[in-house]
């Protein structure tokens, strides 16, 4: 009796210990996640408020008289005088008139800098567009510098308005203007529209964007049909043997392989032996096809084992060939896993930045690529050249750009688990 007694008691106790250890480790698994959100939280927050003020830039009102004397423009139809047209000329007259009291040489280049680079070719297109406008006047709005648009951005801020390289006087004009209503924030369109430029109230994502889907396209051309075809051969037709073996256990490594490795294999076969040009679309392409076959191969392969034998052998005992057998059934059924694969893979390749380095995409690239031959940069390239310059603006491009780059992963992401429970068959 005294025995049972405490054998119950030593298993109670075991009991009680297990349990114990089953609260705490759920305790740290939740605990584990709580903070892994919270990080997330914290991350994106912190981009958001950085970024959300790149979606809206300041623009400012000016009176501009295209005054043909001042443009020394008397035919707009004459290319030749159109192209030499003084058109800073008629934008420093309309703020000399706005802010008469304006003396000194040094007073009236600040005053000059309130408007940004842009506001002579806005003035230029509109007389391009409408010739009938020379020796007439008419009220245009145009983008403010970077620096005045830092400052008006920030003016309600709890801390007080960011200065910058702003100086009082150009503070003062400022205020003129919100009196007035003469300054007002709007969407800006131009960040979707233009390419980089050294300007930051220029600068866009557009030609990054352009860029990042050739390099893209020139991936998933390569590497889908290279790594759907490379798992079916592994998977249906090899033998099994040592070298078989050997590749299987490569194309696990070349998975887990640093991706600016792949950078330099690029550089040392597509620039150094074959010659191709740096920072093109087609050469970030053939790089990140490299990088990716692996990924989409292992998936393909994951795909194709998990088609169920009675597949196989209802296709033989019908009289199918292995060719049929593998593309007319085995094929279709295991395509959704290997979309799957191959849309993470792409997603992968569009958040890379150390291999396109490598290869040259860093450039400045000003104009959007229209082909996959044409010099381009790829948006966290974009992103990581932003970063690193010292404007203050540049800051709101940066985390901007990241805000559209993370929406392009989640959507590629949310497109490969809706394809997986949409087209996926359960045996």
């Amino acid at each position: 009796m005294t025995d049972k007694k405490n054998i119950s008691e030593l298993v109670a106790a075991g009991l009680a210990k297990r349990y114990r250890r089953e609260k705490m480790f759920r305790f740290w698994g939740i605990l584990s996640i709580v903070f892994s959100v919270l990080c997330l939280v914290v991350l994106f927050t912190d981009i958001i408020t950085k970024g959300s003020g790149a979606f809206q830039q300041t623009y400012i009102q000016i009176d501009i008289t295209y005054d043909p004397d001042i443009l020394e423009l008397y035919d707009p139809l004459d290319g030749k005088q159109f192209a030499l047209a003084n058109f800073d000329g008629v934008i420093r007259q309309s703020l000399q008139q706005r802010f008469p009291d304006v003396q000194g040489r040094r007073d009236k280049r600040e005053l000059k800098k309130l408007v940004s680079l842009d506001a002579a070719f806005v003035v230029a297109e509109r007389l391009k567009d409408q010739p009938s406008l020379l020796g007439k006047s008419e009220s245009l709005w145009v983008l403010a510098d970077d620096d005045i648009d830092t400052y008006y951005k920030s003016l309600d801020d709890r801390e007080g308005p960011f200065t910058g390289r702003t100086t009082e006087k150009t503070q003062g004009w400022v205020q003129e203007l919100v009196d007035r209503g003469e300054i007002e924030l709007r969407f800006n369109r131009e960040f979707f529209v233009r390419g980089d430029s050294r300007e930051p109230e220029l600068a866009g994502i557009w030609g990054a964007v352009k860029g990042s889907f050739f390099t893209l396209l020139v991936t998933l051309v390569l590497s889908f049909p290279i790594g759907v075809a490379a798992a079916l051969y592994l998977e249906e037709f090899a033998p099994k043997n040592k070298w078989t073996d050997l590749i299987e256990v490569n194309i696990n490594n070349l998975a887990a392989v640093p991706s600016i490795i792949f950078g330099l294999l690029g550089l040392a076969i597509f620039i150094n032996f074959f010659q191709m040009p740096r920072s093109v679309p087609l050469l970030g392409g053939l790089v990140l096809t490299l990088m990716t076959l692996p990924t989409i191969i292992i998936s393909s392969r994951a795909a194709i084992k998990a088609v169920p034998p009675s597949i196989r052998e209802a296709a033989w005992g019908i009289g199918a060939s292995p060719m049929q057998v593998a593309l007319h059934h085995v094929l279709p059924l295991a395509m959704p896993g290997m979309l799957t694969g191959s849309i993470i893979g792409m997603a992968q390749a569009l958040g890379e930045t150390a291999p396109l380095l490598m290869i040259g995409m860093v450039a400045f690239i000003v104009d959007t690529p229209s082909s996959i031959t044409d010099p381009a940069t790829v948006l966290p390239v974009q992103i990581f050249l932003w970063s690193d310059s010292p404007e203050r603006a540049f800051v709101e491009k940066t985390s901007a750009a990241i805000m559209v780059l993370l929406g392009f992963l989640i959507i590629m992401n949310t497109l490969a688990v809706w394809l997986r429970k949409r087209l996926e068959k359960r045996w």
